[in-house]
């Protein structure tokens, strides 16, 4: 064997042993990491039983309107994160946040993260805390979801107040994801790694450092892990199924949209023409980034006030 072909190969056998040894050390800090953290995330709301699980739910606020919120794919502690918007309405609203199976405190799941299951576990949480009218308030994919929620639940459902959520046939979702490579990742502790170095993406967020603390010890626990990738696998056809799908008329919509989406162009006007189907919809395009709840909660909370007053008069 030639001197350079030995040179090679002891090369990459060094490169190869390097990268072992890296990979080790992630998986292990992340093992052990991992079970640390689990002691120090702090315990709020309270557990629901679904489908033979737990599914965790904060109730807090008192006003004569119940508004329950759902949660943008993959938010890991839905609690924490509509927390800025959720005290905003607490004043004067009983305000109800459900964590799906996988998120925040809630147990994962074995059943496939389909629309339909989805809709029945939160249905079933709702009907275990006696909760059988309210306004629906949701942001990103809580929208697709919610279309299936009010027509299966038309009776319960007063209104749904969209939080830059997503609509039935907008682009790009047709794509499927890396699921087996992204829970490898995870497995061998890259995630965390890669967590570390991106920061939370919160700057402009008013969470306070303890929130913060909290959110990214849940986010390590449920990013990635079998349910979130479940419902991951499923986002494709979860938009294939809803093609088509529209609120039920008589639904009384409020969607609150980004101003300037680059990314999509069309963004307000699929809006706009998801507003114009229903006999009530109402588009509002606010300056911000998709979490406009980290950012514009007092401009969102006074929007659906103002909006709620005036179909109150427009009943009476």
């Amino acid at each position: 064997m030639r001197r350079s072909i030995r040179r090679a190969l002891v090369a990459l056998t060094a490169i190869g042993a390097v990268v072992t040894i890296g990979l080790t050390t992630t998986t292990v800090v992340d093992a052990v990491a991992t079970a640390i953290e689990q002691d120090r995330i702090e315990p709020y709301g309270r557990l629901v039983s679904v489908d033979g699980r737990e599914m965790n739910v904060l109730i807090t606020g008192e006003g004569a309107t119940d508004i329950v919120f759902l949660p943008g794919f993959g938010t890991a502690s839905p609690v924490l994160d509509f927390e800025p918007l959720v005290s905003e309405l607490a004043t004067d609203h009983r305000v109800i946040v459900v964590e799906p199976f996988g998120y925040g405190l809630s147990d994962g799941t074995d059943t496939d993260r389909t629309t339909a299951n989805i809709v029945g576990e939160l249905h079933e949480a709702l009907q275990a805390l006696e909760v059988d009218e309210y306004v629906l308030m949701g942001h990103s994919i809580a929208g697709l979801y919610a279309i299936e929620y009010a027509d299966r639940y038309p009776d319960e459902v007063t209104a749904f107040v969209g939080i830059d959520t997503s609509v039935p046939g907008q682009p790009n979702m047709d794509a499927e994801f890396p699921t087996g490579l992204l829970g490898a990742a995870k497995s061998l502790g890259l995630i965390r790694l890669a967590a570390s170095l991106v920061g939370d993406g919160l700057d402009d967020a008013p969470y306070t450092d303890e929130a913060r603390e909290q959110m990214s010890l849940i986010s390590h626990r449920t990013s990635l892990a079998p349910t979130y990738l479940n419902e991951m696998a499923h986002i494709r056809t979860n938009f294939a199924d809803a093609a088509g799908t529209a609120f039920p008329a008589s639904i009384p919509l409020l969607l609150f949209v980004q101003a300037d989406n680059a990314k999509n162009p069309d963004w307000t006007p699929l809006h706009e023409r998801q507003a114009a189907a229903a006999d009530d919809g109402t588009v509002v395009p606010i300056d911000g980034e998709h979490y406009l709840h980290h950012t514009r909660s007092p401009e969102i909370a006074d929007g659906f006030r103002d909006w709620e007053a005036a179909r109150t008069l427009e009943e009476e």
